[in-house]
C-alpha cells in the first residue's frame, strides 16, 4: 500500500525512558489492585461522581502550590491529581465506557492535531497566530462531533 500522507508522529510515551513507562504502568497496576477484589474498600466504592469532591480539593491544593511556588508540594499535588484522574479512567474502564489507553491516545492525538506548527507544516510565528490556529482547529473538531 502506497501511503503518500505525512508519516504518523511517534507517541510521546514511546520516546521516554523505560523508567517512566514502568512507573506509569506501576501506578496503573496499583490503582487496579486498589479497585480489585482484595483491594481497598474506599477505592472500590468510588464513582466519578464521588471523586468530584476530591478532584476539586486536589486542584485547589495544586493551584495553591503553584501560587506559592512550593515546588516540593507542587510535585505531590500533581501526583495526587494524577492518581485521581487515573482512578476515574479505571472506573470508566470497568464500566466498559473507555480505557486509560483511550484517554491517553485521545489527548495525544488531539495535541498533535492542534499543534500543526510543531507536528505538521504550519508556520505560525507569534502567539496571536497560534491562538487563531488553535481556535480554528478546535472549532473544526467540534463541528465534526455530535453532541
Amino acid at each position: 500500500m502506497d501511503n503518500k500522507g505525512p508519516s504518523p508522529q511517534p507517541h510521546p510515551i514511546e520516546n521516554t525512558t523505560p523508567s517512566v513507562k514502568s512507573l506509569f504502568a506501576g501506578l496503573h497496576q496499583t490503582i487496579q489492585a486498589l479497585r480489585g477484589p482484595e483491594g481497598c474498600p474506599w477505592d472500590q466504592k468510588q464513582t466519578c461522581a464521588s471523586l468530584k469532591k476530591y478532584l476539586r480539593e486536589e486542584m485547589d491544593e495544586l493551584i495553591e502550590a503553584i501560587d506559592h511556588e512550593n515546588h516540593p508540594n507542587l510535585c505531590e499535588e500533581i501526583g495526587d491529581l494524577l492518581f485521581l484522574l487515573i482512578l476515574a479512567a479505571e472506573i470508566n474502564h470497568k464500566a466498559n465506557r473507555f480505557s486509560l489507553v483511550d484517554v491517553i491516545s485521545g489527548i495525544n492525538a488531539k495535541m498533535v492535531r492542534r499543534h500543526p506548527h510543531v507536528f505538521g507544516d504550519s508556520r505560525c510565528t507569534d502567539e496571536a497566530a497560534l491562538k487563531k490556529q488553535w481556535e480554528a482547529i478546535k472549532s473544526q473538531e467540534k463541528r465534526g462531533k455530535t453532541i
